[in-house]
C-alpha cells in the first residue's frame, strides 16, 4: 500500500434502533466515536416484509384532486 494516501481505518461503537450495539472498524470519524442507525435491518420493511402505507400530509388525496380531470375523454 501507498503511504500517506489511506484513511484511518480504527474501532467505532455502532448502536442499532433497538439498543444493542457492537463494535466494528470504520473510517467514519475518529477512533471511539458512536454510530447511531434510524433505521437498521431489524426495523427497515425492505428486511422485516411490513410494508405501511402512510398518507403523509394528505399527499395521496392532494394528488387526487389535482390530477382528478385528466382521465380517457370520451
Amino acid at each position: 500500500m501507498k503511504t500517506g494516501i489511506h484513511p484511518e481505518y480504527h474501532e467505532i461503537t455502532v448502536i442499532m434502533t433497538d439498543g444493542t450495539q457492537y463494535k466494528t472498524r470504520s473510517c467514519m470519524g475518529k477512533a471511539g466515536d458512536t454510530l447511531r442507525l434510524d433505521i437498521d435491518p431489524k426495523s427497515h420493511p425492505a428486511w422485516t416484509g411490513v410494508q405501511r402505507m402512510m398518507d403523509t400530509g394528505g399527499q395521496v388525496a392532494k394528488f387526487n384532486k389535482r390530477f382528478a380531470g385528466l382521465g380517457i375523454k370520451s
